[in-house]
Protein backbone atom coordinates (compact mmCIF):
# COMPACT_ATOMS: atom_id res chain seq x y z
CA UNK A 1 0.00 0.00 0.00
CA UNK A 2 1.29 3.69 -0.95
CA UNK A 3 1.67 6.73 1.57
CA UNK A 4 -0.84 8.20 -0.72
CA UNK A 5 -3.65 4.98 -0.26
CA UNK A 6 -2.97 5.09 3.87
CA UNK A 7 -3.47 9.09 3.68
CA UNK A 8 -6.69 8.76 2.24
CA UNK A 9 -7.85 5.64 4.38
CA UNK A 10 -7.60 7.39 7.41
CA UNK A 11 -9.14 10.84 5.74
CA UNK A 12 -12.20 8.02 5.27
CA UNK A 13 -12.07 6.99 8.61
CA UNK A 14 -11.99 10.23 10.60
CA UNK A 15 -15.34 11.32 8.34
CA UNK A 16 -17.25 8.30 9.13
CA UNK A 17 -16.13 9.01 13.23
CA UNK A 18 -16.87 12.74 12.80
CA UNK A 19 -20.48 11.80 10.86
CA UNK A 20 -21.40 9.16 13.73
CA UNK A 21 -20.51 11.67 16.19
CA UNK A 22 -22.81 14.63 14.82
CA UNK A 23 -26.19 11.45 14.54
CA UNK A 24 -25.43 11.03 17.56
CA UNK A 25 -25.47 14.36 19.11
CA UNK A 26 -28.57 15.77 17.03
CA UNK A 27 -30.38 12.30 18.05
CA UNK A 28 -30.22 13.14 21.56
CA UNK A 29 -30.46 16.95 21.90
CA UNK A 30 -33.30 17.75 18.77
CA UNK A 31 -36.41 18.88 20.89
CA UNK A 32 -38.88 18.04 17.50
CA UNK A 33 -37.55 14.97 16.33
CA UNK A 34 -34.67 13.07 15.93
CA UNK A 35 -32.94 13.72 12.17
CA UNK A 36 -32.54 9.88 12.73
CA UNK A 37 -35.97 9.03 12.97
CA UNK A 38 -36.93 7.99 9.77
CA UNK A 39 -34.44 5.72 9.23
CA UNK A 40 -34.75 4.12 13.18
CA UNK A 41 -38.55 3.70 11.55
CA UNK A 42 -37.42 2.39 7.98
CA UNK A 43 -35.09 -0.23 10.01
CA UNK A 44 -37.70 -0.94 12.47
CA UNK A 45 -40.02 -1.66 9.57
CA UNK A 46 -37.61 -4.50 7.93
CA UNK A 47 -36.11 -6.17 11.12
CA UNK A 48 -39.55 -5.98 13.15
CA UNK A 49 -40.89 -8.68 10.83
CA UNK A 50 -37.96 -10.78 11.32
CA UNK A 51 -37.98 -10.23 14.78
CA UNK A 52 -41.65 -11.68 15.46
CA UNK A 53 -40.89 -14.92 13.24
CA UNK A 54 -37.69 -15.49 15.44
CA UNK A 55 -40.12 -14.60 18.59
CA UNK A 56 -42.57 -17.26 17.24
CA UNK A 57 -39.89 -19.70 16.79
CA UNK A 58 -38.36 -20.04 19.97
CA UNK A 59 -41.38 -19.55 21.98
CA UNK A 60 -42.08 -23.15 22.18
CA UNK A 61 -38.79 -23.70 23.71
CA UNK A 62 -38.82 -20.96 26.14
CA UNK A 63 -42.42 -22.40 27.35
CA UNK A 64 -41.55 -26.26 27.58
CA UNK A 65 -41.28 -26.01 31.07
CA UNK A 66 -44.54 -24.69 31.52
CA UNK A 67 -46.19 -26.90 29.10
CA UNK A 68 -44.55 -29.72 30.65
CA UNK A 69 -45.62 -29.04 34.04
CA UNK A 70 -49.46 -28.36 32.49
CA UNK A 71 -49.28 -31.77 31.24
CA UNK A 72 -48.33 -33.12 34.57
CA UNK A 73 -51.08 -31.57 36.00
CA UNK A 74 -53.92 -32.55 33.82
CA UNK A 75 -52.70 -36.33 34.57
CA UNK A 76 -52.80 -35.84 38.08
CA UNK A 77 -56.30 -34.99 37.69
CA UNK A 78 -57.10 -37.37 35.08
CA UNK A 79 -55.46 -39.78 37.61
CA UNK A 80 -58.03 -38.36 40.45
CA UNK A 81 -60.94 -38.68 38.58
CA UNK A 82 -60.74 -42.03 37.76
CA UNK A 83 -60.14 -42.99 41.74
CA UNK A 84 -63.14 -41.12 42.51
CA UNK A 85 -65.02 -42.81 39.57
CA UNK A 86 -63.95 -46.23 40.72
CA UNK A 87 -64.91 -45.04 44.69
CA UNK A 88 -68.01 -43.95 43.83
CA UNK A 89 -68.98 -46.76 41.22
CA UNK A 90 -68.48 -49.14 44.56
CA UNK A 91 -70.53 -47.05 46.24
CA UNK A 92 -73.36 -47.33 44.17
CA UNK A 93 -72.62 -51.17 43.60
CA UNK A 94 -72.87 -51.22 47.51
CA UNK A 95 -75.76 -49.07 47.96
CA UNK A 96 -77.95 -51.28 46.04
CA UNK A 97 -77.03 -54.30 47.17
CA UNK A 98 -78.31 -52.70 50.75
CA UNK A 99 -81.11 -51.46 49.51
CA UNK A 100 -82.00 -55.07 47.83
CA UNK A 101 -81.59 -56.88 51.03
CA UNK A 102 -83.56 -54.44 52.68
CA UNK A 103 -86.40 -54.96 50.54
CA UNK A 104 -86.25 -58.99 51.33
CA UNK A 105 -86.17 -58.34 55.01
CA UNK A 106 -89.21 -56.33 54.49
CA UNK A 107 -90.82 -59.17 52.29
CA UNK A 108 -90.20 -61.42 54.75
CA UNK A 109 -91.50 -59.21 57.50
CA UNK A 110 -94.45 -58.97 55.53
CA UNK A 111 -94.67 -62.82 54.62
CA UNK A 112 -94.65 -63.74 58.62
CA UNK A 113 -97.05 -60.98 59.16
CA UNK A 114 -99.84 -62.45 57.33
CA UNK A 115 -99.26 -66.30 57.97
CA UNK A 116 -98.44 -65.53 61.65
CA UNK A 117 -94.97 -66.53 61.86
CA UNK A 118 -92.46 -65.58 64.10
CA UNK A 119 -89.23 -65.01 61.45
CA UNK A 120 -85.39 -65.13 62.48
CA UNK A 121 -83.63 -63.77 59.37
CA UNK A 122 -80.05 -64.71 58.59
CA UNK A 123 -78.22 -64.30 55.71
CA UNK A 124 -76.76 -67.42 53.54
CA UNK A 125 -72.85 -67.10 54.07
CA UNK A 126 -72.11 -70.33 52.40
CA UNK A 127 -73.12 -73.16 49.70
CA UNK A 128 -71.84 -76.37 49.24
CA UNK A 129 -72.79 -79.88 50.47
CA UNK A 130 -73.16 -81.03 54.16
CA UNK A 131 -73.83 -83.83 55.54
CA UNK A 132 -75.08 -86.53 53.27
CA UNK A 133 -76.81 -84.32 51.02
CA UNK A 134 -75.94 -82.63 48.10
CA UNK A 135 -77.58 -78.95 47.92
CA UNK A 136 -77.17 -77.12 51.00
CA UNK A 137 -76.72 -73.77 52.16
CA UNK A 138 -75.02 -72.23 55.96
CA UNK A 139 -76.92 -69.22 57.49
CA UNK A 140 -75.47 -66.77 60.13
CA UNK A 141 -77.84 -67.85 62.08
CA UNK A 142 -77.85 -71.00 64.97
CA UNK A 143 -79.49 -71.89 68.35
CA UNK A 144 -78.27 -68.58 69.94
CA UNK A 145 -81.26 -67.18 68.03
CA UNK A 146 -83.54 -69.54 68.66
CA UNK A 147 -83.09 -71.97 65.08
CA UNK A 148 -83.46 -75.35 65.90
CA UNK A 149 -83.21 -78.39 63.11
CA UNK A 150 -86.26 -79.24 61.27
CA UNK A 151 -87.62 -75.60 61.36
CA UNK A 152 -89.15 -74.11 58.06
CA UNK A 153 -86.95 -71.66 55.78
CA UNK A 154 -88.32 -69.60 53.52
CA UNK A 155 -87.86 -65.90 51.53
CA UNK A 156 -89.99 -63.61 50.06
CA UNK A 157 -90.59 -64.95 47.44
CA UNK A 158 -91.66 -69.08 48.57
CA UNK A 159 -90.08 -72.40 50.30
CA UNK A 160 -86.41 -72.27 50.53
CA UNK A 161 -85.86 -75.36 52.43
CA UNK A 162 -85.50 -77.01 55.81
CA UNK A 163 -82.87 -76.84 58.79
CA UNK A 164 -80.88 -80.01 59.28
CA UNK A 165 -78.35 -79.03 61.54
CA UNK A 166 -78.07 -75.88 64.18
CA UNK A 167 -74.82 -74.49 65.45
CA UNK A 168 -74.80 -71.96 68.70
CA UNK A 169 -74.18 -69.34 65.48
CA UNK A 170 -74.98 -71.20 62.48
CA UNK A 171 -77.14 -73.32 60.68
CA UNK A 172 -77.77 -76.32 57.53
CA UNK A 173 -80.17 -75.79 55.48
CA UNK A 174 -81.51 -78.76 53.09
CA UNK A 175 -82.74 -76.77 49.81
CA UNK A 176 -85.41 -78.14 48.45
CA UNK A 177 -84.44 -78.77 44.88
CA UNK A 178 -81.83 -81.39 46.43
CA UNK A 179 -82.31 -85.22 44.87
CA UNK A 180 -82.41 -86.53 48.12
CA UNK A 181 -85.15 -83.99 49.31
CA UNK A 182 -89.12 -84.59 49.62
CA UNK A 183 -91.85 -81.93 50.20
CA UNK A 184 -95.34 -82.44 50.54
CA UNK A 185 -97.26 -80.34 48.64
CA UNK A 186 -101.02 -79.04 47.22
CA UNK A 187 -102.29 -77.93 44.35
CA UNK A 188 -103.78 -74.18 45.21
CA UNK A 189 -106.86 -74.65 42.26
CA UNK A 190 -108.11 -77.87 43.50
CA UNK A 191 -106.62 -78.96 47.02
CA UNK A 192 -105.23 -81.95 45.71
CA UNK A 193 -101.66 -83.38 47.20
CA UNK A 194 -99.11 -84.43 46.38
CA UNK A 195 -94.95 -85.44 46.79
CA UNK A 196 -92.28 -82.75 45.42
CA UNK A 197 -88.51 -84.12 44.35
CA UNK A 198 -86.04 -81.56 43.82
CA UNK A 199 -83.42 -82.31 40.19
CA UNK A 200 -80.79 -81.49 42.37
CA UNK A 201 -79.67 -78.52 40.23
CA UNK A 202 -79.26 -75.32 41.83
CA UNK A 203 -79.14 -73.33 38.55
CA UNK A 204 -82.04 -70.53 37.57
CA UNK A 205 -83.46 -73.66 35.70
CA UNK A 206 -83.73 -76.00 38.79
CA UNK A 207 -87.12 -77.58 38.75
CA UNK A 208 -89.22 -79.76 40.71
CA UNK A 209 -91.03 -83.21 40.17
CA UNK A 210 -94.71 -83.50 41.74
CA UNK A 211 -96.59 -86.78 41.92
CA UNK A 212 -100.29 -86.43 42.71
CA UNK A 213 -101.68 -88.74 45.67
CA UNK A 214 -104.68 -89.14 43.97
CA UNK A 215 -103.62 -91.34 40.45
CA UNK A 216 -107.15 -89.77 38.40
CA UNK A 217 -106.59 -86.60 40.05
CA UNK A 218 -104.43 -84.32 36.47
CA UNK A 219 -102.50 -80.94 37.18
CA UNK A 220 -103.46 -77.55 35.21
CA UNK A 221 -100.61 -76.08 33.53
CA UNK A 222 -100.32 -72.26 36.00
CA UNK A 223 -101.37 -74.09 38.79
CA UNK A 224 -100.03 -72.42 42.13
CA UNK A 225 -97.94 -75.23 44.45
CA UNK A 226 -98.02 -74.42 48.10
CA UNK A 227 -96.47 -76.22 51.17
CA UNK A 228 -98.94 -79.17 52.42
CA UNK A 229 -97.43 -78.73 56.28
CA UNK A 230 -96.18 -81.29 58.68
CA UNK A 231 -97.23 -82.36 62.31
CA UNK A 232 -96.20 -79.75 64.54
CA UNK A 233 -95.13 -77.44 62.13
CA UNK A 234 -91.78 -79.63 61.37
CA UNK A 235 -90.10 -79.73 59.22
CA UNK A 236 -92.67 -77.22 57.00
CA UNK A 237 -95.09 -74.90 58.03
CA UNK A 238 -98.18 -75.06 56.07
CA UNK A 239 -99.41 -72.56 52.88
CA UNK A 240 -95.72 -71.61 51.60
CA UNK A 241 -95.74 -71.11 48.48
CA UNK A 242 -93.17 -73.47 46.58
CA UNK A 243 -93.84 -73.05 42.69
CA UNK A 244 -96.08 -73.07 39.56
CA UNK A 245 -96.70 -76.37 37.32
CA UNK A 246 -94.64 -75.91 34.04
CA UNK A 247 -95.91 -78.80 32.45
CA UNK A 248 -98.03 -82.35 33.23
CA UNK A 249 -96.43 -85.65 32.00
CA UNK A 250 -98.32 -88.79 31.96
CA UNK A 251 -97.87 -92.24 30.18
CA UNK A 252 -99.28 -95.40 29.83
CA UNK A 253 -97.00 -96.94 32.32
CA UNK A 254 -97.65 -94.91 35.15
CA UNK A 255 -100.29 -94.67 37.41
CA UNK A 256 -100.37 -90.87 38.20
CA UNK A 257 -100.02 -87.77 36.49
CA UNK A 258 -96.57 -85.73 37.24
CA UNK A 259 -95.72 -82.33 37.30
CA UNK A 260 -93.20 -80.35 36.52
CA UNK A 261 -92.79 -77.48 38.70
CA UNK A 262 -90.97 -74.30 38.68
CA UNK A 263 -89.87 -73.13 42.03
CA UNK A 264 -90.45 -69.52 42.84
CA UNK A 265 -86.84 -69.04 44.85
CA UNK A 266 -84.31 -68.67 42.57
CA UNK A 267 -82.01 -70.82 44.18
CA UNK A 268 -78.63 -69.54 42.38
CA UNK A 269 -78.64 -66.71 44.27
CA UNK A 270 -79.78 -67.05 47.56
CA UNK A 271 -78.92 -63.96 50.27
CA UNK A 272 -81.62 -63.11 53.00
CA UNK A 273 -83.85 -65.91 54.12
CA UNK A 274 -85.71 -66.45 57.27
CA UNK A 275 -86.04 -69.38 59.53
CA UNK A 276 -89.73 -70.14 61.19
CA UNK A 277 -89.07 -70.33 64.80
CA UNK A 278 -92.70 -69.98 65.59
CA UNK A 279 -96.53 -69.14 65.06
CA UNK A 280 -98.33 -66.50 66.33
CA UNK A 281 -101.52 -68.41 67.76
CA UNK A 282 -103.46 -64.97 67.04
CA UNK A 283 -103.45 -65.48 63.22
CA UNK A 284 -105.49 -67.75 61.88
CA UNK A 285 -103.41 -70.10 59.47
CA UNK A 286 -104.64 -72.55 57.14
CA UNK A 287 -104.54 -75.95 57.67
CA UNK A 288 -104.34 -78.01 54.97
CA UNK A 289 -105.40 -81.45 55.49
CA UNK A 290 -103.84 -84.14 57.74
CA UNK A 291 -100.49 -85.23 57.55
CA UNK A 292 -99.32 -88.05 55.05
CA UNK A 293 -96.15 -89.85 54.31
CA UNK A 294 -94.29 -90.13 50.75
CA UNK A 295 -94.52 -93.87 49.82
CA UNK A 296 -90.80 -93.81 49.93
CA UNK A 297 -89.33 -91.44 52.04
CA UNK A 298 -89.87 -90.82 56.05
CA UNK A 299 -92.35 -88.71 57.11
CA UNK A 300 -90.44 -86.33 59.07
CA UNK A 301 -88.78 -85.37 55.45
CA UNK A 302 -91.33 -85.35 53.21
CA UNK A 303 -93.59 -82.73 55.41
Amino acid sequence: MTARDTGRSRTVLGLLILASVTLITLDGTSDDGSPVAPLRTAAANVLGPAESVVASAVRPITDLPGHLSTVGEMQERNDRLESDNARLQAQLETSVLAQHRAEQLAGLIDVGGQQGFQIVPAQVIAVGPAQSFGQTVTIDAGTHDGVESDMTVLNDNGLVGRVVSAAAFTSTVLLIIDADSVVGGRLASSLELGFLDGDGSLSADATLSMSLVDKDAVPQTGDTVVSWGSRNDAPYVPAVPIGHVLSVQRSPRELSATATVQPYVDFSSLDIVGVVVGTDPRVARPRLGHHATHPSADPVSAG
